[in-house]
């Protein structure tokens, strides 16, 4: 499992953001000060309220709307759940396409959002039987 813990300013509003892009709360680890939010079986949300996520870290908590700190990112099963999704994201208060749009024909097509903290979620599609059938280019040219 994997859990991605993440820093909101208000927990309520952001438990409702996220239940409205699919997630489900899970009531036995949220309570005022944090939200466990499950995209699958094997991946959690945690929605912590700043002062709770600061007992974890002596870093200060980021701005995520005017840093970088990560680049999330989910899976789509077709070109329309990915619009679907940063579509659903904009319309609970959202920011759509804070990044480039990534489109690779019919083999790849992915957009982004930001949730109401700034946090960066890349919503991607990819059809793996098109790109079985291209040859193998590294991403990273070697030295």
């Amino acid at each position: 499992m994997i859990f991605i813990n993440l820093p909101v300013k208000d927990v309520a509003r952001s438990t409702a953001f996220y239940e409205t892009l699919g997630f489900t709360k899970d009531p036995k680890f949220s309570n005022e000060q944090a939200s466990m939010m499950a995209w699958s079986d094997e991946i959690k949300v945690m929605l912590l309220a700043h002062p709770f996520y600061s007992t974890f870290t002596s870093k200060p908590v980021a701005d995520a709307h005017a840093t970088s700190q990560v680049l999330l990112c989910v899976s789509a099963n077709s070109r329309a759940g990915v619009d679907a999704m940063v579509a659903t994201a904009e319309a609970a208060g959202g920011l759509p396409d804070p990044g480039p749009t990534q489109e690779m024909g019919e083999m790849m097509y992915g957009r982004s959002f930001e949730d109401p903290d700034g946090h960066h979620w890349e919503v991607g599609w990819m059809n793996l039987d098109a790109m079985a059938e291209v040859p193998h280019q590294p991403i990273v040219e070697e030295a």
